[in-house]
């Protein structure tokens, strides 16, 4: 009788503390769930527009060239247009967005008007390159640069009379002047890019003698302006 007296205490006992941690662990808190980890994503770097580039570029040009009549002193403007097509060199250098830099550029052109003087007299007058050395400075949103330039230019320029005996001048200088002009281009990789670009250059007036046996003392001045259009291609040594 003792000992099923003990083995029901014991039983009691044990279900009493069951009891109890129960009741406690129920009322412990509930430990929230771990926050969600974001997935890692890749972003590509920021394009770097410093370093050297060489390239190629064409397009179209149109100038104005206007002579001053030696016999009654008006102008007489002529109209040219027609192909160019050359290179370019240059270097650039960025400090965050600012992209600073020099370029140089050649092109032939095939640019050509004609008219006529008071007294019938044709002039023929072509220009035959340009060439510019610029500075350049733009803004770049990442692989895009938008940029303006300016500096010297220069224009090779051609000119000829065949007045009404059927006698015969020419001469042949080289202009200088200056240029404005501004573009866009376009990081196509690393290396490559493509751009778009228009320049106005501006040639002062010169003197010009073309005497020929009927006007011996044919003396006139022109001045040119020319406008180009062309798209080109970089390539820029180095990387980002």
């Amino acid at each position: 009788m003792t000992l099923r007296v003990l083995l029901g205490g014991v039983a009691l006992a044990a279900g009493s503390v069951a009891y109890v941690c129960g009741a406690q662990a129920a009322d412990l808190p509930v430990r929230p769930a771990p926050a969600p980890v974001a997935p890692v994503t890749y972003e590509p770097p920021v394009y770097n527009w410093s370093g050297f580039y060489v390239g190629g570029n064409i397009g179209g040009g149109f100038g104005n060239s206007s002579w001053t009549d030696p016999f009654t002193g008006a102008n007489n403007n002529f109209s040219k247009d027609g192909f160019i097509g050359g290179g370019q060199i240059g270097a650039n250098m960025q400090f965050n967005w600012l992209v600073v830099g020099v370029e140089g550029d050649f092109d032939w052109t095939g640019l050509k008007g004609s008219g006529t003087d008071s007294l019938g007299n044709a002039i023929t007058t072509k220009t035959e390159w340009t060439s510019t050395a610029t500075g350049r400075i733009g803004a770049a949103f990442d692989r895009l640069l938008v940029y303006g330039k300016g500096g010297v230019a220069f224009a090779q320029d051609q000119s000829s009379l065949n007045d009404t005996f059927g006698g015969a001048a020419s001469t042949s200088l080289t202009r200088t002047g200056w240029p404005a002009g501004a573009g866009l281009e376009y990081a196509l990789d690393k290396n490559w890019s493509n751009k778009i670009e228009y320049d106005y250059l501006g040639f002062g007036s010169e003197a010009l003698n073309l005497p020929t046996p009927a006007f011996p003392a044919y003396s006139s001045s022109a001045s040119l302006n020319v406008q180009e259009v062309k798209a080109g291609i970089n390539f820029k040594f180095g990387g980002p």
